[in-house]
Formats: structure tokens, C-alpha cells, sequence
């Protein structure tokens, strides 16, 4: 008697979906698209951009006031820096590789020639005792070493990457000649005027380089080495300095007031609670903030959008990091991983220390928060770094291809490399279809 087949066992059945695995793999799909760097490096920066406006106009209305001048006087002419520095940024977006190799020697020497410039009596500045600006007439005036981070970023990246194409990086005095010298002509120009967070800036993206370069170990370290004993000398030869550095974690004022911008940063931070007391209504921006539009702009920004707002920021920093390393890592020209790599290291550093030192993690450094603090010298040459990643991004494998296959949606359409003019725009209703189903002699 033949025997009746087998149910199939519960063990066999196919496992389900499940949505958490459904979520990983199509947000890893995400990811490897072609324009996930472009989209996160445009996006992000002018999402950081606008509400760094948003904050530059709420934090400084006190400041303003208190200096007899317009309330929306700081945010005029921060808004009129983003305009300018969104033209810049579109014009590096546009612009090829090559034409932004050949602008780093004569930035490099502009650079140089502007900082060289502020340490001449009667034409540069000093501003919080730093003597590192030059007066443009009226209300306006430049940072020179603002600059200067931009163009150690091009010049290293052209100086590495015909170095490479040469097969010299092999050779540790081509590794470190004249890319060490001319950076530390730079720091030493910088710290003539006394500021001394641009300058660990600009040391980070030199190390920055010659670790995308493959500089070795002990290269490494050697030249590290040296830059930490320059900076001790600093810091102890420096009162003011020592006097941040014994700030960090520091929770009391004080005996004579010399954390005061620290500790209320924390206040700051701390009064925002989750969701913050709401936009325009910060306490510590009435004078009990120093540089709350400036330095101090994310205390402001936690205690009025809380810490939903504060890791809103972070997170789209984080996205900006996270897309320039993907750019610098995926590209096959050596200018493009160097430049990408440097400009990265950069905006990262900085965006460490400024935050670093609101939360009272790191020493008060005196330098903005990228693209979202006040001050036009810095925004311009972050803006045109950035219009460089978006023209790096451009260049990943597949984003040239994605960007050539989108087409206007409306008006015309691209078919073959000719350019099609639509006629007007039938829509397709239940009553067309049914009629087009007909035969044609049906009437």
C-alpha cells in the first residue's frame, strides 16, 4: 500500500522577512548609490548653512542692541557672506580638476602675502588680542589665515600628488621637502599674531596629508613630536593660554572670572533641556555669554533647540565627514583623495574643537563652528572647500553617469544628446483609455 506523502515539517517552511534585515540592506543599497556623497555634502552643508543663519540672527539680536546697532545687524552681514560664498561654491562645483590645481601655487602665494601683511603697523588689526586681521574699510575686514587653511589644503594636494605620479613619496626628504617647511611658514606667520587655533588647524590638515600620503611611522611621530614640543612651549610661555587650559571640566568661575565663558556654556547646554526653551528665547545670550553668536553659537543652540537641535547638527556634520571620506576613498586621483582628504580633516578638526570646547572637553580655542558661526572670513573659503568636495563627489565612479541619465520631469526632455520640446501635456483619465481601446472604425 503506498504510503501518503509527508507533510512538510515547520523547520521547512521559508523564514520570513524580517523588517529590521529589510531596513539594513536597503539603507546599505542607499549608501552605494552613486550620488550618496553628492547628496549628503550639498544637502548637508547648506542645511548647516541655513540654520547657522537661523542661530547667527537669534544669538546676536542682545549683541547688537548693546553696541547701539540694528538688531538684524550681524545677521545682514552674515547673510550677505553666504550669498557671496554660495556663488563661490557653485563656481568650484563647476570648475575641472585641473583649473583647481593650478589655482593653488598663486593661493598659496596670496595667502602668504596677506598674512605677511598683518603684522605691518597700520594695516592689520587686532581683534581679542589677536593681531591677525586687516581692515577693509567701514565695518569690514578679512582673515588672512582663514585663506591659508584653503591653500595649504590645494597646494599640499598638487605638491603630494605630482610626487606620487613621480614615484618620489618613497623618499622621506620628498615626503617632508617642501611640504613641512612651507606649513610650518604658515604656522609661524599665523602665530606671530597670536592665534593659536587656526594654527592646530592648520597642523591637523598637515598631518592630515601626510597620512593620506603613507607617510611612515616614525615619520610620523618625528615630525608630530616636534609640533607637540612647539605647542607646549606656546602654551607655557602664554598666561591667557594657561589659563584655558586649566578651564577644561570646569564648573566654578573662578577666583578672578577667568572660566566665566566656560562655565556658561554649560549653563547654556544645560538650561536647554530635550527640545530647549525655543528659538529667541535664550537666557545666557543677554550678556552673561561672551561670542554667543561666534565661538559659543552651539551653547545658544542647545539651550534655545535643546539636544534635539544640538545632535541634529552633529549628526549633519557627521554626514558631511562621513561623505568626504567616502569621496577621498573611492577616487583614483591621487590630487582629488589628497585634496578631499585635506579638506575633510579640516572641517572635522574644527568642528571637534568648537564643540570640544563648549562642552568644556577641550581647551577654549577661539575658532567658529564651519559654516555655522558668524564671521564671513571663515565661511567663504569653507564655502568654496565645499563646492571642491561637491566637484570631487561629481567625479565618483557611476555619479557622472546618474547625473547624464536625470531628466527634467516637465517642459523637455533629452533623447539621444538632442533636446525634445514636449507638446501639451495629455493626461491619462479613465475616459482615454477607454477610447483607445476601441477599434478604429467604432465610433
Amino acid at each position: 500500500m503506498p504510503r501518503a506523502p509527508r507533510r512538510p515539517s515547520v523547520s521547512a517552511r521559508p523564514p520570513r522577512d524580517n523588517p529590521v534585515t529589510r531596513l539594513v540592506l536597503r539603507a546599505r543599497r542607499a549608501w552605494d548609490r552613486p550620488l550618496t556623497a553628492y547628496y549628503l555634502i550639498l544637502g548637508g552643508s547648506l542645511l548647516i548653512t541655513v540654520l547657522g543663519l537661523v542661530m547667527v540672527y537669534s544669538a546676536s539680536q542682545v549683541t547688537a542692541l548693546q553696541m547701539a546697532l540694528p538688531g538684524s545687524y550681524f545677521f545682514r552681514k552674515q547673510f550677505l557672506a553666504a550669498s557671496i560664498g554660495a556663488v563661490l561654491m557653485l563656481v568650484a562645483a563647476r570648475m575641472p580638476v585641473k583649473l583647481h590645481r593650478a589655482l593653488a601655487y598663486p593661493m598659496l602665494a596670496g595667502s602668504v602675502f596677506l598674512m605677511a601683511l598683518v603684522q605691518v603697523p597700520g594695516i592689520g588689526m587686532s581683534v581679542n588680542g589677536n593681531q591677525n586681521w586687516i581692515a577693509l574699510g567701514g565695518s569690514f575686514q578679512i582673515q588672512p589665515s582663514e585663506l591659508g587653511k584653503l591653500a595649504l589644503v590645494l597646494w599640499g594636494a598638487d605638491l603630494i600628488a605630482r610626487k606620487q605620479e613621480k614615484r618620489l613619496l618613497t623618499q622621506w626628504k620628498h615626503m617632508l621637502v617642501p611640504l613641512v617647511p612651507v606649513a610650518f611658514m604658515l604656522l609661524g606667520l599665523i602665530m606671530l599674531g597670536g592665534d593659536m587655533g587656526t594654527a592646530i588647524i592648520l597642523t591637523a590638515i598637515l598631518f592630515g596629508l601626510l597620512w593620506l600620503a603613507g607617510a611612515p611611522t616614525r615619520l610620523f611621530v618625528g615630525v608630530l613630536s616636534i609640533a607637540v614640543m612647539i605647542g607646549v612651549f606656546l602654551i607655557k610661555t602664554s598666561p591667557n593660554r594657561m589659563d584655558r587650559l586649566a578651564c577644561i571640566g570646569a564648573t566654578d568661575l573662578g577666583p578672578e572670572g577667568t572660566c566665566w565663558q566656560a562655565v556658561h556654556g554649560i549653563y547654556a547646554l544645560a538650561s536647554g533641556g530635550f527640545f530647549g526653551s525655543g528659538l529667541g528665547a535664550s537666557v545666557e545670550k543677554w550678556g552673561q555669554l561672551p561670542e554667543s553668536h561666534t565661538d559659543f553659537i552651539f551653547a545658544v543652540t542647545g539651550e534655545e533647540l535643546g539636544l534635539v537641535g544640538t545632535l541634529s547638527v552633529l549628526a549633519l556634520f557627521a554626514a558631511l565627514g562621513y561623505a568626504g571620506i567616502r569621496v577621498a576613498g573611492r577616487t583614483k586621483d591621487p590630487f582629488v583623495r589628497y585634496a578631499a582628504g585635506g579638506v575633510t580633516t579640516w572641517i572635522t578638526m574644527q568642528t571637534v574643537i568648537n564643540i570640544g570646547a563648549v562642552l568644556g572637553l577641550l581647551p577654549i580655542a577661539g575658532v567658529p563652528l564651519p559654516l555655522f558661526s558668524y564671521g564671513g572670513s571663515a565661511l567663504l573659503p569653507t564655502m568654496f572647500a565645499i563646492g571642491l568636495l561637491i566637484a570631487f563627489a561629481r567625479e565618483e565612479p557611476g555619479a557622472r553617469a546618474a547625473l547624464a541619465r536625470r531628466q527634467p520631469r516637465f517642459g523637455r526632455k533629452r533623447a539621444g544628446g538632442a533636446v525634445l520640446t514636449r507638446g501639451p501635456r495629455r493626461w491619462n483619465t479613465m475616459r482615454r483609455r477607454a477610447s483607445a481601446a476601441r477599434s478604429s472604425g467604432e465610433r
